[in-house]
């Protein structure tokens, strides 16, 4: 790295908080100078993803104002044309068609979304292995060194995958390509949708004087608020300050969201699945309130059901179980309690979570939404028994899990289940209660819970 000549002058206003105070650096050229592309990371980012997914499925739909969540009762996630009405996501559904009645509003298909991600990051796979699978919309790729490999520049090679993203799916991407996955992604917000920003090296300061510093990956609301009130402005602002200084406000992250930002790579791809969790948590938000211990109770437990078949999948057990109802007015009370034991099977955790629903449930309020999180995770691994501990009893569970594990892979999840279960279809149904396209028009030979694993295209004539 080469950089040019420059001049330092020091601002002498003391931080309140006894933090460093800020340097001021003056450069009479630019402050970092890269060669081109040292490393080329892209990152894709889908085009409000979930609406436009329903739009390349439901073809009618292209150009119409739409949003998917009818489910919750507030908008997951609003196409282009809605959010050009001034429709956002997390809008209650009420207020938004009280505002846009020709609103288009679908419940969300969340198996349909995933079937279209996994497709997208095949597509990525074809130009390289090294893909990370950030979320269901967007991830990250390293292409460098595949310019001989393609014959193209690396910010054309970023093109094709994003032309080959559209024509495949009929969905548009947002791509970003530089240095460092700080600046892929900050260059791939930078225009939407259907954007395509490419950062070279000489060109990182530039850039960064245009984004604010709220626009920054890694930086939340309090840190904005922390440097703003250091005087900082842009993302530019920060890096132009000494490593030392970063470091010494907001600690490792600082330093590292500092280097990351002037284009060096600190954060590796990441291309194995996710297996390593502080928590993992379960939410499920009703079709419509309900006030009816039973039914509410048995949300609760399904969450708990799926809480514990992705810690079994993770080879993890758990100590630690929140549980969290939340009421019709959005405000929510909780408990958290620690079981005897580390554990992987269910049924272990049902006494524990019923003991606490029962302190926090009361009669007469109506609940939208039950939560549960099980927390102080460890591998599931051989343990030493305890003396005192019902040894047959604690194995008959886990093998009951085991076979639990077992029927729901092979014929659809929850297929079997705790009873609480049977009080599901105990609520008030409303038009929430919609089923997207998808599981409502079933193939020959399709279940409630087995379809087949490709996104179906429904066309109206």
């Amino acid at each position: 790295m080469g950089c040019g000549p420059w001049s330092v002058s020091f601002d002498r206003r003391t931080s309140a908080y006894g933090l460093p105070t800020v340097y001021s650096l003056s450069y009479m050229n630019t402050p970092f100078m890269l060669e081109s592309f040292p490393r080329a990371i892209l990152h894709v980012d889908g085009d409000a993803f979930f609406a436009s997914v329903e739009q390349a499925v439901h073809p009618e739909l292209k150009g119409r104002p739409v949003v998917t969540g009818q489910e919750r009762g507030i908008i997951a996630c609003a196409s282009y044309e809605a959010k050009a009405l001034g429709i956002k996501r997390g809008v209650p559904l009420f207020e938004a068609q009280r505002r846009q009645p020709e609103l288009i509003v679908l419940p969300s298909d969340y198996e349909t979304y995933s079937l279209y991600s996994k497709r997208m990051f095949a597509i990525m796979r074809r130009y390289t292995p090294s893909v990370e699978e950030y979320s269901i919309d967007e991830g990250f790729a390293d292409i460098s060194g595949l310019r001989r490999v393609f014959h193209a520049s690396y910010p054309d090679i970023a093109r094709r995958i994003q032309a080959d993203i559209r024509k495949e799916l009929d969905i548009t991407v947002s791509a970003g390509i530089s240095l460092s996955k700080s600046l892929a992604k900050l260059a791939s917000k930078f225009r939407k949708p259907a954007g395509f920003t490419a950062i070279r090296g000489r060109h990182i300061h530039l850039f960064l004087q245009h984004n604010p510093l709220e626009k920054v990956w890694g930086f939340g609301p309090n840190t904005v608020h922390l440097l703003t009130r250091h005087g900082l402005k842009t993302a530019y602002d920060f890096t132009v300050q000494p490593e030392a200084w970063a470091r010494g406000l907001l600690g490792k992250i600082g330093g590292e969201l500092w280097h990351e930002l002037r284009g060096e790579y600190v954060y590796p791809i990441c291309t194995e699945e996710k297996t390593t969790y502080a928590t993992i948590s379960k939410c499920k938000t009703f079709t419509a309130p309900s006030a009816d211990r039973e039914f509410v109770y048995a949300m609760l437990i399904r969450n708990l059901e799926s809480a514990f078949i992705k810690l079994r999948r993770h080879r993890l057990r758990a100590r630690l179980i929140t549980v969290i109802l939340r009421y019709r007015d959005f405000s929510q009370t909780g408990l958290e309690a620690a079981l005897s034991r580390l554990t992987a099977a269910t049924q272990e955790a049902v006494p524990l979570v019923k003991t606490l629903f029962e302190r926090l449930f009361q009669d007469g309020k109506e609940y939208r939404t039950t939560t549960v999180v099980l927390g102080k995770l460890e591998p599931d691994e051989q343990e030493q028994p305890d003396l005192f501990e019902d040894r047959l009893r604690i194995d008959k569970l886990a093998n009951v899990s085991r076979a639990v594990d077992t029927l729901n892979e092979r014929f659809g999840k929850h297929t079997l289940s705790l009873g609480p279960s049977l009080f599901l279809d105990q609520h008030r149904k409303t038009a929430r209660d919609e089923r997207p396209a998808r599981k409502s028009a079933l193939l020959p030979g399709e279940t409630r819970r087995q379809r087949l694993a490709f996104p179906r295209l429904f066309v109206k004539v």
